[in-house]
C-alpha cells in the first residue's frame, strides 16, 4: 500500500524525497520460524515535514525507522535517504551519510554524565570527525532554549532539559532528517511540549524532515500527518488529525 507524501510549506515540486522506501521488506531469520517485520512498505518523506509513525507492539514502527536511517539492511526493495540510494552501500558510505545528513533522537536521551552539556552536544561529531566550532554548538543550545546551560551536567538537568540538549546534539550539524524514537516517552507533559514545539519549529522554521515513531496519540497529532502499521504493512494515514481522532484509529488496530 502506497500514500501519498505528507507535504506542508509548499516545498518545491521538484525538491526529492528526504527519506524514501519503495517495496521495502525485511525479514529476520529464515525458513518457517523468519520474521516478516516489514511487509512491501512504500513510503516518501519530503523536506519540511514531520510524519509520526504508529500502530500496535511488533507492527514495523522501529523496524521502519531504522531501515529508513540505514541501521538495518532491507531485506527487499530500495531505501534513497538524502538523495542517495543505500540499499546497497557499503558501512563507510553509510557512516559519511549519517555524520552529515542525519540526526537521531531517543527515548533515553543517552547523555554522558561526566561532561557538560556543551561538550555532550560537541562529541558526536567530534568522534566522527567533523569540525563543530563553540559558538556553532552554543549556537545549537540557544535554538532549543538552554543557551545558559551549556555547563551545567546531565545529573543538573531536569529530564525536558536533558531531551532539548539531545536534540540540539541531533541538530548542531544541521542534517537534513531527524528521525526521532518516543523522543517524549520520558517527559512529563509540560517538557513533552517544549519538545514537540522544537521539533515544530525544525520543520517550519528550517525545512527539516522529522520522522517520528511514537506511541502517544497527542505527539502523534502535533505531527503534520500519521502513518499507520499493522503487521509490517502501512494500513492508513491520518493527516491534521486531532490526538482523539488518532487515539481511536490506533484502538482500531489494537482491538
Amino acid at each position: 500500500m502506497t500514500f501519498p507524501s505528507v507535504r506542508t510549506g509548499a516545498p518545491p515540486a521538484v525538491a526529492p524525497p528526504a527519506v524514501e522506501l519503495q517495496s521495502v521488506a525485511k525479514r529476520y531469520g529464515s525458513g518457517e520460524t523468519a520474521v516478516r517485520a516489514l511487509d512491501g512498505v512504500s513510503i516518501a518523506f519530503p523536506p519540511g515535514t514531520w510524519t509520526a509513525v504508529m500502530g500496535p507492539s511488533g507492527s514495523g514502527k522501529s523496524t521502519l525507522l531504522h531501515c529508513a536511517a540505514g541501521l538495518d539492511r532491507v531485506t527487499e526493495g530500495r531505501v534513497v535517504l538524502a538523495g542517495r540510494d543505500i540499499t546497497h552501500a557499503s558501512e563507510r558510505v553509510l557512516t559519511d551519510l549519517r555524520r552529515r545528513a542525519l540526526g537521531f533522537v531517543f527515548q533515553n536521551f543517552n547523555l554522558v554524565g561526566a561532561l557538560t552539556a556543551e561538550q555532550n552536544v560537541a562529541l558526536p561529531p567530534r568522534l566522527a570527525g567533523v569540525r563543530v566550532g563553540r559558538q556553532q554548538v552554543r549556537a545549537a543550545l540557544e535554538d532549543v532554549g538552554l543557551g545558559d546551560r551549556g555547563r551545567h551536567r546531565p545529573r543538573e538537568l531536569s529530564g525536558g532539559q536533558q531531551q532539548r540538549v539531545a536534540i540540539a546534539r541531533a541538530m548542531v550539524t544541521r542534517p537534513a532528517v531527524l528521525f526521532a524514537d518516543e523522543p517524549t516517552g520520558a517527559l512529563d507533559s509540560r517538557s513533552a511540549r517544549t519538545v514537540l514545539g522544537l521539533m515544530r519549529r525544525m520543520v517550519d522554521g528550517a525545512g527539516q524532515c522529522v520522522v517520528m515513531v511514537t506511541h502517544d496519540p497527542v505527539a502523534a497529532a502535533a505531527a503534520d500527518a500519521v502513518v499507520f502499521l499493522r503487521d509490517g504493512r502501512l494500513v492508513d494515514r491520518l493527516a491534521g488529525a486531532s490526538a482523539r481522532e488518532v487515539a481511536d484509529r490506533l484502538a482500531t488496530l489494537e482491538g
